[in-house]
C-alpha cells in the first residue's frame, strides 16, 4: 500500500527545523526573497530567467540543508497533471507558427515553436512547485504568519484586513497535509472495494485513475472547512480586535545584504 501514501511525496506544508544560514535568515527577509521568486518563475518569458529561478532554488535547498531528492520527489504527484496541461498548451497554443511542422494530430500541424512553449510550461510550474516546497521548508508556520503579519502592517492603517489574509494563507499551508491524507484513505478504500487504482502503469493512466479522487476530495475539503469556521466562530475569532505578539523580530545588516543580492538575481530573471 506505499503506493498511496501521497504525504510522503508531499513537501508542501512540511517545515523542517535546522540551524543553516538559512534558517538564522529574518523570516521576513525570507518571506520576500521566495515571493520575488515565485513572481519571477510566474512571469519570466525567456529560458535563460526560469534557468535563473531554477538555480536559486536549488541554491536555497542546497543553503538550507534540505534534501534535493525529497524536493524532486514533490513532482511525482503533480507530474500527470502537468503533462496534461503542457500537452494542451502544444495543441491550443495561442500563437500561430508557421514553421516547419513535425507531425499533424487530427489536423492540427504540431511544430517546434509548440513544442517549446509546451516545454517552458511544464518548466515553469516545475519551478513553482519547487519554490513553494523551499518556502515550506523553510518557513514555519508561526514564522510566515508573523512575518506576513508584520510586511503587511502598513495596510492596517488602511482598514484592510490584513489578519484575515495571514490567517487564509496559514490555514491553506494547514490544509495541505490534511488534503494528502485524505487522498491516501480515499484511495485505499476505492482499491479495497476493485475500483482498479494503483499499480502504477503509464502517466496516462496514472491520470485518469486520479478523476475518481476529484469530488469525495471535494467534498471532504467542504465538510472540513465548514467545521473549521464553526470551530472559530465558537472560539470567538474576530478579526477587528486588536492584539499583540510575543515574537519580535530584529533587522540585521546580514539580513540586508543577502535580500538585496537576491532580489538583484531575480530582477534578472524578468530582463533576460
Amino acid at each position: 500500500m506505499s503506493e498511496f501514501e501521497f504525504l510522503r511525496n508531499l513537501p508542501l506544508g512540511q517545515s523542517v527545523p535546522g540551524d543553516s544560514f538559512l534558517h538564522r535568515l529574518d523570516p521576513r527577509v525570507r518571506i520576500v526573497m521566495l515571493l520575488g521568486l515565485l513572481a519571477g518563475l510566474v512571469f519570466s518569458r525567456s529560458l535563460a530567467g526560469l534557468g535563473v529561478g531554477l538555480g536559486l532554488v536549488l541554491v536555497g535547498l542546497v543553503v538550507g540543508r534540505f534534501s534535493v531528492r525529497f524536493a524532486l520527489r514533490g513532482l511525482i504527484t503533480p507530474l500527470p497533471f502537468l503533462l496534461i496541461l503542457a500537452v494542451l498548451q502544444v495543441f491550443l497554443n495561442a500563437v500561430p507558427d508557421e514553421g516547419r511542422a513535425l507531425f499533424t494530430v487530427l489536423g492540427e500541424r504540431v511544430t517546434w515553436g509548440d513544442v517549446w512553449v509546451g516545454g517552458m510550461l511544464l518548466l515553469r510550474f516545475a519551478g513553482l512547485v519547487l519554490g513553494l516546497s523551499l518556502a515550506t521548508l523553510s518557513l514555519t508556520t508561526s514564522e510566515l504568519t508573523h512575518g506576513l503579519e508584520k510586511l503587511l502592517q502598513p495596510l492596517a492603517a488602511l482598514r484592510l484586513p490584513v489578519r484575515d489574509w495571514v490567517v487564509v494563507v496559514q490555514v491553506t499551508l494547514r490544509f495541505l497535509p490534511f488534503l494528502a491524507q485524505a487522498a491516501e484513505r480515499i484511495a485505499k478504500a476505492q482499491a479495497s472495494r476493485g475500483a482498479g487504482i494503483g499499480g502504477g502503469g503509464s502517466l496516462w493512466r496514472r491520470a485518469r485513475q486520479a478523476l475518481p479522487l476529484v469530488i469525495p476530495l471535494f467534498l471532504t475539503s467542504l465538510r472540513r472547512a465548514e467545521n473549521m469556521a464553526l470551530a472559530m466562530e465558537a472560539r470567538g475569532y474576530s478579526s477587528g480586535q486588536a492584539h499583540t505578539s510575543m515574537t519580535e523580530f530584529n533587522m540585521h545588516p546580514r539580513d540586508a545584504g543577502v535580500l538585496g543580492l537576491v532580489l538583484l538575481v531575480e530582477s534578472a530573471m524578468f530582463w533576460l
